[in-house]
């Protein structure tokens, strides 16, 4: 079952990553944690704020699934 807490209990700030993909211009980015053995997911403008807990396997395939497209959006 995914938990939300606050980011800054699950990990230090130094821990916390953008994806390679992100510009970072608009704001508009999650940041990752590893806190093994699962990943955190956080909103990078509420750095503070609550962040989402997965289990890795869910985190793993959910980034595999957007790297093949499984989430485009279609026009």
């Amino acid at each position: 079952m995914n938990q939300i807490r606050k980011s800054t209990d699950l990990a230090p700030e130094g821990a916390w990553f953008k994806s390679s993909y992100s510009s970072g211009s608009e704001g508009n980015c999650v940041e990752a944690a590893d806190i093994a053995p699962q990943v955190a997911v956080r909103d990078s403008k509420g750095k503070h704020g609550p962040a989402l807990v997965f289990p890795r396997s869910s985190w793993a395939a959910f980034v595999a699934g957007a790297a093949s497209g499984v989430f485009d959006v279609q026009a």
